[in-house]
């Protein structure tokens, strides 16, 4: 019995779309959408034949190299937020705060 292949909607396909035509690898994009790589191309190349895409963009090797930059940038913030959550969650639920009240 085949697999059932996924529907992607119309909206979805145009963001990915936009994503490569912004400078993201096929590979990249499929990985992080759980997408076929040749799906994602076809998608692409229609997407070129008909004009579907509102805006195309292509960048400089210096807006490649700071999109690339923004994005390590932005992967290493979002490492340390979701620590820094950890750390606070973990603290709050420890014993609470430690009272120093004495009886006499």
């Amino acid at each position: 019995m085949p697999k059932k292949q996924p529907v992607y909607t119309p909206e979805f396909r145009q963001q990915i779309v936009e994503l490569v035509r912004a400078g993201r690898s096929l590979i990249e994009v499929s990985k992080e959408f759980g997408c076929h790589p040749s799906s994602v191309q076809l998608w692409v190349r229609k997407a070129k034949g008909s004009g579907t895409v509102s805006r195309t963009t292509t960048l400089s090797v210096s807006e490649q190299e700071e999109l690339a930059r923004l994005r390590k940038e932005n992967k290493q913030l979002r490492i340390e937020r979701d620590i820094l959550s950890k750390a606070t969650a973990w603290f709050a639920n420890s014993n609470g705060p430690t009272s120093t009240t004495s009886t006499r």
